[in-house]
C-alpha cells in the first residue's frame, strides 16, 4: 500500500507540474496579480508535496541532475535574496512591486528544482518536452483560427488587430513563447531520430513517418509566428536555428545528411512553401521598413507660417527612445539598482518630452533587469543563464547519446532565441515566458543528467509517468 501510495504522489508531482505548464500562458500569459499569485500557490503546494516526498523516502531519489543543477539553484537564490534585501533595508522605489518580484522569483526557483528533481528519467523527460510541444501547438492553433475565421467569441484578451496573438495580450510575447517550444520540438525530433546509416528513403520519414505528429506540430507553430509579425520573434528563431544547428551539425559527424535535412526542411518547407500563405509577405514589408532612426521632415506652422523641424515617428521608435532615456537612469544606480519590478515608477523622471506615453518596461529585458537590480542582482543571472547554456552545449559536443544531444540542442535554441529576443523587448517580464524559460534552463541541465528509467526496481515505480 506504501509504494501504490508513492506512485501516486510521483504521479501527481508529474502532473501538476505539466498541468501548471500548459495553464501558465492561458490567462493572458499569468500577467495579472490573481494569477500570478496562482502561480506562486501551485508551485508552493507542488514543492510542499514534493518536500514530503523526500523526507519519507530520501533513499529512492535521484540527486544527479539536482546535484549538477545546484549551482544554478544558487544563483537563482542569490537574486532573490538581494530581492529580499532590497524590499527589507528600503533601497527599492516600489516596494509593492519589490515583493512581487520576489515571490515570482521564489516560484521560478522552485520550479526549476522541480523539474530537476523529478523528471529524472527519459520517459518523463519526454512527457515535459512534449507537453511543452502541445502547449505552444495549442496556442498556435488558437491564435491562427481567431484570426482565419469569425469566431471572436472564443477570444481571451482585447482584439488583436488581424495578427496571431493567442492568449497573449502582445504578439510580441506569444512569438517568444512560440521560440521555445519551437525549440523543444526540434529537439525532440532530433533526439528521437534513428540511429542507422541514412539512406534516401528515409526522408520520406522524416516528413511523414512516426514523427509525423511532432512535425505536423512544428508546421502549425511556424505559421503562427509568422503571423504574430513579430519582426524580432521571427528573426530570434530562425537566427539560433541556423547558429546551432549548423553548430550540432559541425560537432556529429553521425550521420550528419539526416541532421542537416531534418533541420533545413524546418527552414524550406515551413518558412519558403507553408507561410507563404500565412503572412510571410506581410512579415517581410514589416522588416523591411523597419526604421532605426527618427525621420525628420519640415513642417509649415500655420499660424506663423514659419517653417520647423519635426521628428516623424514609426512603429517602433518609441522603444528606442525608451532605451536611450533608461541609460541615465541605469548610471543613476548601477550597482545597487531601483529594486525589482521598480521601472515603471522609477523611470518616468527621466524621459523628454518625446515620450509622452506610460511605459512600464523597458523593451530590454537586459537593460530592464540591470536597472532593477543593478549589478549585484545581474551577474548571478547572467550566469544562471549561461551555464544552463553550456549544460545543453556539453551533450552536444560530448557525442556519447543521439538522445541527450538532441534535448541538449532544442534547450540551447530555445535559451538563444529568446536571449535575442530579449535584447528588443520585454518576454522575461510575462510570468508564462518566463517560467518557461527556466524550465528550459532545467531541460539543458537534464540533459546530460537524466538516467533512461530502465532500473528495474522492487516497488515497481516505472510504470506510467515513471
Amino acid at each position: 500500500m506504501s509504494d501504490r501510495a508513492d506512485f501516486s504522489v510521483e504521479r501527481s508531482l508529474v502532473l501538476g507540474v505539466l498541468a501548471l505548464l500548459v495553464w501558465l500562458p492561458i490567462p493572458l500569459a499569468s500577467a495579472r496579480p490573481w494569477s500570478m499569485a496562482l502561480t506562486v500557490m501551485a508551485v508552493g503546494a507542488l514543492l510542499v508535496l514534493w518536500g514530503l516526498q523526500l523526507l519519507r523516502h530520501p533513499e529512492r531519489r535521484e540527486w544527479r541532475a539536482l546535484k549538477a543543477g545546484a549551482p544554478l539553484i544558487a544563483l537563482l537564490l542569490i537574486v532573490q535574496a538581494w530581492a529580499a534585501v532590497q524590499y527589507f533595508a528600503g533601497l527599492t522605489t516600489d516596494p509593492g512591486q519589490t515583493l512581487e518580484y520576489l515571490l515570482l522569483g521564489l516560484a521560478y526557483t522552485g520550479l526549476f528544482a522541480l523539474v530537476l528533481g523529478i523528471f529524472t528519467t527519459r520517459k518523463r523527460l519526454n512527457w515535459l518536452l512534449g507537453t511543452l510541444i502541445v502547449a505552444g501547438t495549442l496556442q498556435a492553433f488558437y491564435g491562427a483560427i481567431l484570426v482565419l475565421t469569425d469566431f471572436e467569441w472564443l477570444r481571451i484578451g482585447p482584439d488583436s488587430g488581424g495578427v496571431v496573438t493567442g492568449t497573449f495580450i502582445n504578439r510580441n510575447h506569444l512569438a517568444g513563447y512560440l521560440e521555445m517550444t519551437l525549440a523543444c520540438g526540434i529537439g525532440l525530433m532530433l533526439a528521437l531520430r534513428e540511429e542507422g546509416a541514412f539512406r534516401w528513403h528515409h526522408l520520406a520519414g522524416v516528413l511523414i513517418g512516426p514523427k509525423a505528429r511532432i512535425r505536423l506540430a512544428l508546421i502549425i507553430m511556424v505559421i503562427a509566428l509568422v503571423m504574430t509579425h513579430s519582426r524580432m520573434g521571427n528573426v530570434a528563431f530562425f537566427s539560433s536555428l541556423i547558429i546551432l544547428g549548423g553548430f550540432f551539425t559541425l560537432v556529429t559527424p553521425t550521420n550528419r545528411l539526416r541532421n542537416l535535412l531534418i533541420l533545413v526542411s524546418v527552414l524550406i518547407i515551413d518558412v519558403l512553401v507553408i507561410s507563404q500563405w500565412f503572412g510571410l509577405e506581410e512579415l517581410q514589408k514589416r522588416l523591411a521598413s523597419t526604421q532605426i532612426e527618427d525621420e525628420v521632415a519640415l513642417v509649415r506652422d500655420a499660424e506663423t507660417g514659419i517653417e520647423r523641424e519635426v521628428i516623424v515617428r514609426r512603429e517602433n521608435v518609441d522603444r528606442d527612445d525608451v532605451v536611450a532615456y533608461a541609460l541615465p537612469q541605469l548610471r543613476e544606480r548601477p550597482v545597487t539598482g531601483f529594486g525589482a519590478g521598480a521601472f515603471e515608477t522609477s523611470f518616468q523622471r527621466f524621459p523628454g518630452r518625446d515620450v509622452t506615453g506610460l511605459f512600464n518596461h523597458a523593451h530590454n529585458d537586459f537593460l530592464q533587469f540591470a536597472i532593477e537590480y543593478g549589478l549585484v542582482g545581474v551577474v548571478p543571472l547572467a550566469g544562471f543563464v549561461l551555464w544552463a547554456f553550456w549544460h545543453g552545449l556539453r551533450p552536444m559536443i560530448r557525442r556519447r547519446s543521439i538522445y541527450r544531444s538532441g534535448v541538449g540542442l532544442g534547450a540551447c535554441m530555445g535559451i538563444l532565441s529568446l536571449m535575442i529576443h530579449s535584447a528588443t523587448d520585454f518576454n522575461l517580464q510575462m510570468p508564462a515566458n518566463a517560467a518557461t524559460f527556466v524550465v528550459l534552463c532545467a531541460i539543458a541541465v537534464l540533459a546530460g543528467h537524466h538516467h533512461r528509467g530502465n532500473r528495474r526496481r522492487s516497488s515497481g515505480r516505472h510504470r506510467g509517468l515513471a
